[in-house]
């Protein structure tokens, strides 16, 4: 099973009270400067590393919080400063930025050096599933405490007035812009239509430039032939229980066949919080795990995905921008939308198509790769999606952003003119 879920998750927030109280008594004595700190949950990417750029070309001092020596790594190679965001040093870099930039949660720098601190909160995502205080499980406690309805209560103020201190949140267009304000109880000043910067990775460039980008990601599993057919399967995160879609025994067998009759590789992009063992029960080079440890943002890698494959994934959105058919397996709906919810309803982003176990998936796939009316049908109706969410598909999302955090009073770089 999986390590963390929110039920979890908040009974150690509550055990951390009393570093909150101290955190925010620090901050209120210590003077904010002018560096401006960056972190990510899912590590060295993201719309954090977008802004990142943006920021440090326009001559800003920045600083990344990082968790661990791998990311240290990684950012060391992108020429990125870092220190370490747990332990009084990575308290004291967020105490003291002028900008804090998250994009999962305050967690993602120092999360007792944050009051009031300028927080750029960009997300990670188009939200399909609800999210914040709209979704029932962020304030979730562990079954059988005593005060549960008590606890739950302090943990919806305590989100409430985390997400009071985000100064600018980027949405991707005004639908979602609508989703972000319920989720985080914001106004418009503050959720601005600016795009989202993590996707601007693909619009950059030429579609032959991104196509051979993300190739090279990929074949870090492995060879990836040219003609090749490179299909991702990206199941969401079920609040630390197993995905249902895992395949058994049998349905590895279909899965493998299938990949073999249209020579393609199926890479699996389980959540990094998820549950689920993806492996067929043999060795086959036709599956492969594309984990956060061999790529921390997949986004980049998307221009070579030929077919996304997922349930509730906000990569649903992103992949309409390169007009990537999508096939959506979701054999739990009605349970997701009474435990988690949706924004509308399933249907509304999946149809009424969507494969209810992998017997319908394996079939609709093999379609799709192997008709190719079915995979201009595809492609229009994902293209058409992405069309309703994202306002802006010109690589300038990033620097959108930064402008809108400028307009909110955070001064250039000294020296700039």
């Amino acid at each position: 099973m999986a390590s963390f879920s929110f039920g979890t998750g908040n009974a150690a927030k509550l055990l951390r009270l009393p570093l909150y109280a101290a955190g925010r008594i620090g901050t209120m004595l210590v003077p904010r400067g002018e560096v401006w700190v960056f972190g990510c949950g899912a590590g060295i990417g993201d719309g954090a590393l977008a802004l990142h750029r943006e920021a440090r070309a326009a001559g800003h001092r920045t600083l990344w919080l990082t968790r661990s020596a791998q990311e240290e790594a990684q950012a060391r190679a992108l020429g990125i400063r870092t220190r370490r965001r747990d332990g009084l040093r990575g308290w004291w870099a967020t105490a003291r930025a002028g900008v804090l930039v998250v994009t999962h949660g305050l967690g993602d720098v120092n999360r007792y050096g944050s009051t009031d601190g300028f927080v750029v909160q960009l997300w990670h995502g188009i939200p399909l599933k609800r999210i914040g205080l709209d979704s029932p499980v962020t304030a979730q406690v562990p079954a059988g405490l005593p005060g549960g309805r008590l606890l739950r209560r302090l943990l919806s103020v305590a989100y409430r007035g985390a997400a009071q201190r985000i100064r600018v949140l980027p949405a991707a267009s005004h639908r979602a812009r609508g989703r972000l304000e319920s989720a985080f109880r914001l106004g418009h000043d503050r959720v601005v239509v600016t795009g989202e910067p993590r996707v601007d990775v693909l619009s950059a460039g030429t579609p032959q430039e991104r196509r051979l980008s993300a190739s090279a990601l990929l074949t870090r599993t492995g060879p990836l032939l040219q003609n090749q057919r490179a299909l991702l399967y990206a199941p969401t995160w079920r609040d630390g229980a197993a995905d249902p879609a895992v395949p058994d025994a049998a349905q590895w067998v279909r899965i493998v066949r299938m990949l073999e009759k249209h020579d393609a590789i199926l890479f699996i992009r389980s959540h990094p919080l998820g549950a689920g063992s993806y492996s067929p029960p043999w060795s086959s080079g036709r599956v492969r795990m594309l984990g956060s440890e061999l790529i921390a943002d997949v986004t980049p890698a998307l221009p070579r995905i030929d077919l996304l494959i997922t349930d509730y994934s906000s990569m649903a959105y992103d992949v309409g921008l390169l007009a990537t058919p999508v096939v959506y397996l979701a054999p739990d709906v009605a349970e997701y939308a009474r435990e988690r919810g949706f924004y509308g309803t399933y249907e509304d982003v999946a149809g009424d198509d969507y494969a209810r176990d992998w017997g319908e998936a394996i079939a609709q796939i093999d379609e799709v790769l192997g008709d190719a009316a079915e995979h201009a049908r595809r492609a229009e109706r994902s293209a058409e999606l992405s069309a309703h969410m994202h306002a802006f598909r010109d690589g300038g999302n990033a620097r959108r952003v930064y402008q809108a955090i400028r307009a909110r009073g955070i001064p250039g770089p000294k020296g700039a003119r």
